[in-house]
């Protein structure tokens, strides 16, 4: 009896050895520092799909931002992850950082990051063509807001490169403060902490690009978008400003399983109330922009949105 009950029993837990274990699916997010919105726009995303994808086992990686993000995807060390949309297309078309393109394909436009010119009253400048000779901080050296800001300038005809300047955004506003430069750059979503800072210490003045400039600037680079900033969104802020856009987006590889993609795009655009509670920016993600990327959307994130239309 002893032996025909040990046989059983090791019969038993042979066959529960054999038996194959429910594997998890692993999921990594690039985002970028701990710092930054990346990071913690990527951590509620994690959150949301170990949640509800069950079966799941979703990460925010800490990374460098959208460059690594796009490399690390691109040879799938990472699921998907965020990056500028313009970094995105330039990787779409082997442009910029990028020698060759890239097989990469959008998920979702996320939320606006507005390339915000702020002076003070006091300098005397109204506009953006008030900036000729002037010193103006552009952001920090090969960051988006400098590419950025400096094609702007450019479209004004006004960017002299023996005066620009390329200070964080902390450095910049108390550059303006203490007037060791003209006017100081933030590419950011509206408000953001540097300038409601700023606007609290100074009579601080927003300059508010022409449509039609913008326009033509976006005809030659596409991934960015007109963006209007309301009236009232810093102090002393009486009339809605005009600005340029180049939004966080969600990517992935091409190659990526469409049924995986769809199932992570439903999991987050499905419950945007938990997200928005992450962090205020979140709040700006909406399904009505979503599909907007500078790219073509995967199959699996366009099936999500044709489905919700």
């Amino acid at each position: 009896m002893r032996l025909s009950r040990y046989m059983a029993a090791a019969g038993m837990a042979a066959a529960l050895l054999a038996a194959p274990a429910t594997a998890q699916e692993r999921i990594s997010i690039g985002t970028g520092g701990t710092g930054g919105l990346f990071y913690v726009i990527g951590a509620g995303i994690s959150e949301l799909l170990n949640k509800h994808m069950p079966g799941t086992t979703a990460r925010a990686e800490v990374t460098g931002a959208s460059v690594e993000n796009i490399r690390r995807v691109a040879a799938d060390q990472m699921t998907f992850g965020f990056s500028s949309s313009s970094t995105l297309y330039e990787a779409s078309v082997g442009e910029g950082p990028f020698e060759e393109a890239l097989p990469v394909a959008g998920m979702a436009y996320l939320y606006p990051a507005v390339l915000q010119i702020a002076t003070l009253r006091s300098s005397g400048i109204e506009k953006l063509e008030d900036l000729a000779g002037k010193r103006v901080n552009l952001g920090p050296p090969g960051s988006n807001s400098a590419v950025l800001a400096q094609r702007l300038l450019e479209a004004y005809g006004v960017f002299d490169a023996g005066n620009a300047q390329f200070l964080s955004y902390t450095e910049g506003t108390a550059a303006l403060t203490n007037g060791t430069i003209d006017a100081a750059v933030v590419l950011a979503g509206a408000p953001t902490a540097a300038l409601i800072d700023l606007g609290a210490q100074e009579d601080m003045l927003l300059l508010s690009a022409d449509p039609a400039k913008v326009e033509s600037m976006i005809s030659q680079y596409p991934f960015y978008q007109v963006y209007e900033i309301p009236a009232g969104t810093y102090t002393g802020q009486t009339e809605p400003v005009v600005a340029v856009n180049d939004p966080a987006t969600l990517f992935t590889v091409k190659q990526a399983e469409p049924d995986s993609i769809y199932k992570i795009t439903q999991a987050i655009f499905d419950h945007l109330d938990e997200l928005g509670q992450v962090h205020p920016q979140a709040k700006a993600i909406s399904l009505d922009t979503a599909p907007k990327t500078p790219i073509a959307l995967h199959p699996g994130a366009q099936r999500y949105f044709d489905e919700k239309k």
